[in-house]
């Protein structure tokens, strides 16, 4: 895919998850990688709703900053992630259920999803739960590396979701199956839900694999 059409793509996604209501403000960043290895990155303080093709951040191969605005202050996050999965995209959001379920005392940090729908164990795997840390702190970078490449999906405490994928799309998806899993999760907490098994989560990981 071209880089202009690349960058065409991220906005429109990006509009789309804003307008959606699951991330509002100048808040959420994303990333993909070009064709020749570099990276397209929402700029700084920009709001995903009205985002210009034309000034997202730029890098080359090497990570040098060669174009458009300066990049979102949580680049340690998605350069983690790109250096130790192989990643298409990396979306980050501050998504209001994925945030209020990393606040309760009682969520598993390992893996802080129940398997309530078999496309949240699809997409996500097992979503690791990481402690509160600074916006922009570069700690939020080595939170990740220190999970040497075993999440496709993490949530900042009183933060936000994280997740990389193999395309842009994929990351997308299943941001939305985290915000979505996660609101379940709430709406049904404390009611004993009937979510998945543990042979059924062992099927679906048997048979569809761990994420991308």
């Amino acid at each position: 895919m071209r880089d202009s059409d690349l960058a065409e793509r991220i906005c429109l996604l990006a509009k789309s998850l804003f307008d959606r209501g699951l991330t509002c403000g100048a808040s959420g960043n994303i990333s993909a990688r070009t064709s020749d290895g570099g990276l397209l990155v929402t700029p700084t303080g920009s709001s995903m709703g009205f985002l210009d093709p034309a000034r997202l951040a730029r890098f080359d191969e090497d990570g040098r900053h060669v174009g458009g605005d300066q990049p979102t202050k949580e680049m340690p996050l998605h350069k983690a992630f790109y250096a130790t999965r192989e990643a298409g995209a990396v979306v980050h959001l501050h998504s209001t259920h994925s945030v209020a379920l990393s606040m309760l005392p009682d969520v598993d940090a390992d893996d802080m999803l129940p398997p309530l729908t078999p496309y949240s164990v699809m997409r996500l795997g097992a979503v690791k739960l990481l402690p509160y840390i600074r916006p922009g702190d570069p700690k939020m970078g080595d939170a990740v590396r220190d999970l040497d490449g075993a999440h496709a999906a993490v949530v900042l405490a009183n933060h936000g979701p994280v997740v990389s994928a193999g395309t842009l799309e994929d990351a997308v998806y299943a941001m939305e199956e985290l915000e979505e899993t996660a609101k379940l999760a709430l709406l049904t907490r404390g009611l004993g839900p009937r979510g998945l098994t543990e042979e059924q989560v062992a099927e679906l990981r048997e048979v569809f694999g761990e994420p991308k």
